[in-house]
C-alpha cells in the first residue's frame, strides 16, 4: 500500500536518497528542505508525478513545521510515516562550546523531532496508524573519542527518546523503527557536517596542551566518510520498513545486518 511519508532532512545525501527510494517504491515522499539550504543539486529529481515532492521545512522553527505538516495534510489527507533527520556532528572540547551552541545542538537532534512529532502524532493516534522512523548514527567511533563527546551524547539521547516513544505509542497503534546505519553523518565524501566551538580562546588553550589533536580528529572523521553505496543501502532499508505491513516492522534495524530486534516494545 502506498504511504504518505515526510522526510524531514532531505537536504542531506541520506535524506535525499531516502526520499528517492520511497518515491521509487511507489510512496508519496515529501522531501523537507530547509530554506537556509539550497535545493540539493543532483540529489532530488525535479518534482513530477512519481518523484519526491520538495517542501519547505525548517525543523528549528515551529511555524515552519506546522505550515509544512498542514500543507501535506491539506494535499494528501494524512501522513503515514515520518523519517527524522540526522543532526550535525559537534567537534571540539566540550568547554569551548557556548551554552547557546549547546542549545542549538540539542535542538538539531532532539527539539526538532519533538516539533514534528507533536504536529503529526495527534492524527496518527486518532487513526491508530502511523510510523516514526528515527535514523540514529552509529556512535561507536565517537564514544570515548576526544572532541566528539557531544556527538556521542546527542546520539545516545535521540536513541533513548526514540525507544521511549516506541513504548508509549504502542497502545495507539503507532509504530517505531530505529535505523542504525554504520556511519556517523548522512553525507558522502570527505565533507562532514561539523559544528565547531565559538569560544576560540578556550579552543586554543586545548590546542596548546594537545597540539594537532583537532586536526587528527577531523582526519579520523574524513576516514570514516560514508560511501554512496552505504547511503543507498540505508535509504533502501528505510523504504522497505515503510512499505512493510503493520505489525511486522522491527524496532531496530542495522542496514546490511540482521534486525537487532523484532516487533515493537510494549509498556
Amino acid at each position: 500500500m502506498s504511504q504518505i511519508v515526510l522526510v524531514t532532512g532531505a537536504s542531506s545525501d541520506l535524506g535525499a536518497a531516502t526520499a528517492n527510494a520511497l518515491a521509487d517504491s511507489g510512496h508519496t515522499a515529501y522531501a523537507g528542505i530547509s530554506p537556509a539550504v539550497a535545493r540539493p543539486a543532483g540529489r532530488l529529481p525535479e518534482p513530477s508525478g512519481h518523484g519526491p515532492r520538495p517542501i519547505t521545512l525548517d525543523v528549528a522553527d515551529q511555524r515552519s513545521v506546522s505550515t509544512a505538516v498542514g500543507d501535506i495534510l491539506a494535499e494528501a489527507g494524512r501522513i503515514d510515516a515520518v523519517v527524522h533527520a540526522v543532526g550535525p556532528v559537534p567537534r571540539g572540547p566540550i568547554e569551548s562550546f557556548t551554552p547557546y551552541q549547546l542549545a542549538q545542538i540539542y535542538d538539531a537532534h532532539v527539539l526538532s523531532t519533538q516539533r514534528v512529532n507533536r504536529c503529526v502524532l495527534p492524527r496518527m493516534r486518532e487513526r491508530q496508524e502511523g510510523l516514526l522512523v528515527w535514523v540514529v548514527p552509529a556512535n561507536h567511533e565517537a564514544k570515548g573519542a576526544p572532541y566528539l563527546a557531544l556527538h556521542s551524547e546527542a546520539v545516545t539521547m535521540i536513541d533513548h527518546l526514540a525507544a521511549s516513544y516506541a513504548r508509549e505509542l504502542t497502545e495507539f497503534g503507532v509504530e517505531t523503527t530505529i535505523v542504525v546505519p554504520g556511519f556517523l553523518v548522512p553525507e558522502t565524501g570527505p565533507r562532514v557536517r561539523t559544528v565547531h566551538p565559538d569560544d576560540a580562546e578556550t579552543v586554543q588553550a586545548y590546542e596548546d596542551r594537545y597540539p594537532g589533536l583537532a586536526h587528527r580528529v577531523d582526519s579520523k572523521l574524513a576516514e570514516h566518510a560514508v560511501t554512496g553505496a552505504e547511503v543507498a543501502l540505508a535509504a533502501q532499508a528505510i523504504a522497505a520498513v515503510v512499505g512493510s505491513p503493520k505489525g511486522t516492522r522491527p524496532l531496530r534495524i542495522a542496514p546490511g545486518r540482521p534486525s537487532i530486534a523484532s516487533g515493537q516494545d510494549v509498556m
